[in-house]
């Protein structure tokens, strides 16, 4: 980097540097400085000499402009003179600026072509998933930006290591991360990962729903934007839609309405059963079913606002009694399912709950019967499970604008539902959803857009126990079998329960899962 000093005996001091890269993004500098003579000549005349710097500054600032584009890196150009000329010189500060910045804008894009970077990610690890990604998605991407990605599929626990051992070491290769919540919360904590706030206010034209942003915000900082999603939802044949209690609609059940409560739930269902003699709604609480997810990850959010530390509560109690009522318009038959596609296609059930692959095939197959609505909300909120994958940028990391570029890819519309339609993973933007022709898959975009973006929105998250992960599913499945089917006091049930619950996150150092806080102490 060439450095131009140029001393007034007026105690002006201007500092041009002119970056010239001559490998990779390392720079040097040399000096050139006036002579004596000249400097005494223009002391004397403090007017003159202003002008006169000002005249060398535009020159400088030329050559500067036609020597680095020849050899160095624009983005380093910018750089350098916005924050030495701008600060210097307060006579030129407004027009330095102007011209930096225009020439930023124009030379960024530029400078990426060519660029190669590495994205590690533990989602779309499967093969057939990273053939996609890397003979779609990113063979796209080249095309449009001239950015080469070399995509690596790790697992969580090798994420974890390797983007540790490169923070610590300061040797960072990894110039995009693609991970799940849990992992980037940690990285996050450590200080790993770049704060996005100032690449987010550039994305324009994709719009995240609030409750996914509040989560990308960790420790201080926007620590990643969210990419993907998966989640339970709720299925309705449109013949249910006949029987709506008093006082509900078919839009409010729709758009997620404060009038859509768990309580008009169970005034729906039992309609359903008074007016045609059938209980027509159901869960997949067999034996491999996910009834489970709905118990600490819908209802208990939703009545007690927590997951696990509530879990004995008296608002706990409250929300097993109405479970207790509820089920008496459940189809006896749910103990046996472990998905309801098919009940719903056979017409056993009307209104069902799953996970969004497991309803997948009733609404391909039958994508004009029904509808994929949000969950009724209870006293705390509108409960959900929602598993996030989000994107990150390490710090240290070689390019991060190239990386940016690649997540403005990622988390484009059209690009969210080429996603969905490969690999099933929900897009994060709500203009997805209108970017998806019509067919099934669009009735599932919009289900799941529609109750991420619903109001009193309570997200959980399956939390992080390992090996003990059975054991937790299991203390919530013991309390529904003796407090429902068994009838035992609740109370009691949930006071000898809650110790062993407790005891699985000590045992495991976990943190307590969202929307809970804290530990287990």
């Amino acid at each position: 980097m060439f450095v131009l000093k140029y001393c007034f005996t007026s105690q002006v001091d201007i500092k041009i540097f002119i970056p010239t890269p001559q490998s990779g993004t390392q720079e040097v500098k040399a000096m050139a400085s006036l002579s004596r003579r000249f400097r005494k000549a223009i002391s004397g005349a403090a007017a003159a000499g202003i002008i006169i710097a000002i005249i060398c500054v535009i020159i400088a600032g030329v050559v500067g402009y036609y020597y680095g584009s020849s050899h160095a890196k624009p983005l380093t150009v910018t750089h350098t003179v916005v924050k030495t000329v701008t600060k210097t010189v307060s006579a030129v500060k407004t027009v330095t600026s102007t011209a930096t910045v225009s020439a930023a804008t124009t030379t960024t894009s530029k400078s990426l072509a060519g660029a190669s970077i590495i994205w590690a990610s533990t989602q779309l690890v499967p093969p057939e998933e990273q053939a996609f990604v890397k003979g779609t998605l990113l063979t796209q991407f080249k095309q449009k930006t001239g950015i080469s990605v070399t995509f690596v599929g790790l697992s969580y626990s090798e994420m974890i290591t390797r983007i540790t051992a490169a923070e610590k070491s300061g040797k960072v290769s990894i110039s995009l991360i693609g991970d799940l919540h849990g992992d980037l919360d940690l990285m996050a904590s450590k200080g790993y990962l770049m704060d996005l706030s100032s690449y987010f206010k550039t994305l324009t034209g994709r719009t995240f729903p609030k409750v996914l942003l509040n989560y990308a915000h960790l420790h201080g900082i926007l620590a990643y934007i969210p990419w993907m999603t998966a989640t339970y939802v709720m299925v309705i044949n449109k013949k249910a839609f006949k029987y709506l209690p008093p006082g509900l609609t078919e839009q409010d059940i729709i758009s997620g309405d404060s009038k859509w409560t768990y309580q008009a739930l169970l005034a729906w269902a039992k309609n359903l059963y008074e007016k045609t003699g059938k209980k027509l709604l159901g869960f997949p609480a067999g034996p491999h079913g996910l009834f489970v997810r709905f118990l600490h990850g819908y209802l208990y959010p939703a009545f007690t606002g927590a997951q696990v530390k509530n879990f004995n509560s008296t608002a706990a109690v409250q929300m097993w009694k109405y479970l207790k009522e509820l089920w008496k318009y459940v189809n006896p038959a749910s103990t046996t399912w472990d998905a309801m596609a098919d009940p719903l296609l056979s017409g056993q059930v009307w209104i069902a709950w799953d996970h969004t692959a497991r309803i997948k095939d009733a609404i391909e197959k039958e994508p004009n019967q029904f509808v994929v609505v949000p969950v009724p909300q209870g006293p705390k909120g509108r409960g959900f499970i929602l598993v996030v994958a989000g994107l990150a940028i390490p710090k240290g990391a070689p390019n991060p604008q190239a990386a940016w570029r690649l997540i403005e890819y990622l988390t484009n519309p059209s690009v969210q539902v080429e996603v969905l339609k490969k690999t099933g993973f929900f897009p994060t933007v709500k203009e997805a959803s209108t970017a998806m022709p019509s067919g099934p898959l669009k009735v599932l975009i919009k289900g799941v857009t529609d109750q991420i973006s619903a109001p009193n929105a309570v997200v959980a998250m399956i939390p992080s126990l390992g090996s003990k992960s059975g054991d937790f599913k299991s203390i919530y499945i013991t309390a529904f079998r003796d407090i429902v089917l068994n009838n035992q006091p609740i109370q009691k049930v949930l006071n000898e329960l809650y110790p062993q619950l407790l005891n699985l996150f000590k045992e495991t150092g976990a943190p307590l899962p969202p929307p809970d806080s804290g530990s287990a102490g």
